[in-house]
Formats: structure tokens, C-alpha cells, sequence
């Protein structure tokens, strides 16, 4: 799935929850303002269904990669010439930089719910550049791989080791997309909140973490 393709799934499901009233409210002042009084059109869906958009398209994400695991399960127990993989040691630090950047992208909608938005922009901010350095430290590890001379056709462990990566990077990459769109769309005359905007990515960006911790497991486990 190309990452801009999520970015916009996640947009248009951003909006329509905005729009869709009875779901969730954005506090008072949490936001830029300029949306206070506008209503939902009458032919709007409850927004409850576009929350539930959301999940599936993470529910879909995680049975695709699913599908993958136990192709490497499975090749990994009846396979008598697989090769361990050693993975490069930059990925226990970039598990680390993941995970802090959902702490911090909890901490920013903490300060969002006070009404302290330069603050939030700030955490924000710092969570989207630490999902950058994510990606390069991902890069970074292939290109250690490869100055091994391992690379995607090698070995079966090293064709998982790529795919698994790259397509976990490609949906990170909307991620950080969909991070910058919140941190600086101007949400005055938006049909969509920054609260309900911030609230929608960071579940998104935390499926994205745990789906990394559960592969790294597996990767390292299973080499």
C-alpha cells in the first residue's frame, strides 16, 4: 500500500469524523478555533462509523502482514537450508526512537486537551522528526546488509528481513505524512477539529509502533 494512499484514507476519514457529529469533542479551546456552531449536514453518517473506518483499515493492514508471517513461519520450520540472519544492532535504537515517539505524541495531545496548542505543535513536532530518524535508521540497517553483502535475493531470511521492513516503512511514511498534516494545516475554517485530527493519527501512528515491536520479535526470534 503506497503511502500516500494512506495519508489520504486517513485524511478523508479525518474529515468525515468532523463532520459527523455525536462522536467525540474536541475541548474547549484545544484548538485554533473557528469551528465552534457548525453543524452536520443532514445526509452526514454518524461518525462512530468512520471511527470504526479506521479500525478496519488497521484490522486489513494487520491480516496483510499476517499473511506474511506465516509464509516465514512456515518456511522458517520446513525449510532444512535456512540461514539465520544476523540483524543489524541500530534496530534495537530504532525500536527505541518508535516508541518514543508515541509517548511523546501522547504527551502533545495531553497538552492539546489543556489548550496549550504552541506546546502540542512542539511535542508534535518532535514525535514526527523522531519518526523520520525511524526510517533513516531503518535505511541506515539495509545499508549495513548490504555492505554484507545480504540482500533481497540472498536468503530466504534476508527476502523477509526487506519485505517486512519496506512495507513497514512505506506505512510509516504515510504516518509521518499524516503527522505533518495535523502539526500545520490551519484548522480556523476546517469541517474537522485539531483535536479530533490529532486523536485519529496517533491511533494510526501506535498501531504502526506495535505492529514494528511484534515484527522486530519475530525477526529477532525467529532468525
Amino acid at each position: 500500500m503506497p503511502g500516500t494512499s494512506i495519508v489520504e484514507d486517513i485524511e478523508l476519514i479525518i474529515e468525515d469524523i468532523g463532520g459527523g457529529g455525536g462522536g467525540i469533542t474536541p475541548p474547549a479551546g484545544g484548538d485554533d478555533g473557528g469551528d465552534s456552531g457548525r453543524r452536520p449536514g443532514p445526509n452526514v453518517p454518524p461518525s462512530r462509523r468512520y471511527a470504526t473506518a479506521i479500525v478496519i483499515a488497521m484490522i486489513s493492514i494487520f491480516m496483510f502482514f499476517m499473511a506474511m508471517v506465516g509464509a516465514f513461519i512456515f518456511l522458517r520450520a520446513t525449510n532444512r537450508n535456512w540461514l539465520p540472519l544476523r540483524l543489524p544492532s541500530i534496530l534495537w535504537f530504532n525500536t527505541a526512537v518508535l516508541i518514543s515517539s508515541s509517548v511523546i505524541i501522547e504527551m502533545a495531545r495531553r497538552r492539546l486537551t489543556l489548550a496549550d496548542v504552541p506546546k502540542f505543535r512542539k511535542l508534535w513536532s518532535g514525535a514526527t522528526v523522531l519518526g523520520v530518524l525511524f526510517l533513516i535508521g531503518q535505511l541506515i540497517a539495509w545499508r549495513q546488509l548490504v555492505d554484507e553483502r545480504l540482500y533481497v535475493s540472498t536468503t530466504q531470511a534476508s527476502s523477509f528481513f526487506y519485505i517486512f521492513t519496506s512495507l513497514h516503512g512505506l506505512h510509516l511514511l504515510g504516518g509521518v505524512c499524516a503527522l505533518l498534516f495535523v502539526a500545520f494545516r490551519k484548522f480556523q475554517n476546517a469541517s474537522v477539529s485539531r483535536s479530533v485530527a490529532a486523536e485519529v493519527v496517533s491511533y494510526y501512528w501506535h498501531f504502526l509502533d506495535g505492529l514494528w515491536i511484534f515484527l522486530f520479535a519475530l525477526l529477532y526470534f525467529g532468525k
